[in-house]
C-alpha cells in the first residue's frame, strides 16, 4: 500500500514539474527573439523557405545559404534550453520539444516544419 501512495506522489510531482516547465518556457519565449533584427531575418528566411523549424526546437537550413544563420540561431537556442533544463532538472531534449510546440504556434503561415519522421510540411 505504501508503494502505491509513494508512486502516486511521485507521479503528481512529475506532472507538477512538467507543468511548471511548460509555464516557464512559455514565459521565456521572447528570449528566443531577443534581437528584433534576428527575428526579422528569421521571419524573412522562413518566408523564403530557406529556413524551417523542427520537432526538437531547433531550426534547419533548407538552403545552404542560410546555414550560418541557422548555426548561430541554434547556438542561442541551445544556451536557453540548457539553462532551462538545469533549472527544471529535466533533459535538454524535453525542453527543446516544448519550445518546438510554441515555435510552431507563433511561426508565420508558410513556415516549413520538419517532423520527427523526417517529413517537411508547411504551416
Amino acid at each position: 500500500m505504501r508503494s502505491v501512495i509513494n508512486s502516486r506522489n511521485f507521479s503528481r510531482r512529475k506532472l507538477f514539474r512538467k507543468a511548471l516547465l511548460s509555464c516557464a518556457i512559455i514565459a521565456s519565449m521572447p528570449l528566443c527573439a531577443a534581437l528584433p533584427a534576428w527575428a526579422d531575418q528569421l521571419d524573412d528566411l522562413r518566408a523564403s523557405g530557406a529556413v524551417g523549424e523542427a520537432f526538437d526546437g531547433f531550426a534547419r537550413a533548407r538552403d545552404g545559404s542560410a546555414q550560418g544563420f541557422v548555426d548561430n540561431l541554434n547556438e542561442q537556442r541551445r544556451v536557453i534550453y540548457v539553462k532551462r533544463a538545469k533549472t527544471e532538472n529535466v533533459g535538454v531534449e524535453q525542453v527543446g520539444r516544448v519550445y518546438a510546440v510554441e515555435i510552431l504556434k507563433k511561426a508565420p503561415a508558410g513556415t516549413w516544419f520538419l517532423s520527427e519522421s523526417g517529413q517537411w510540411t508547411q504551416k
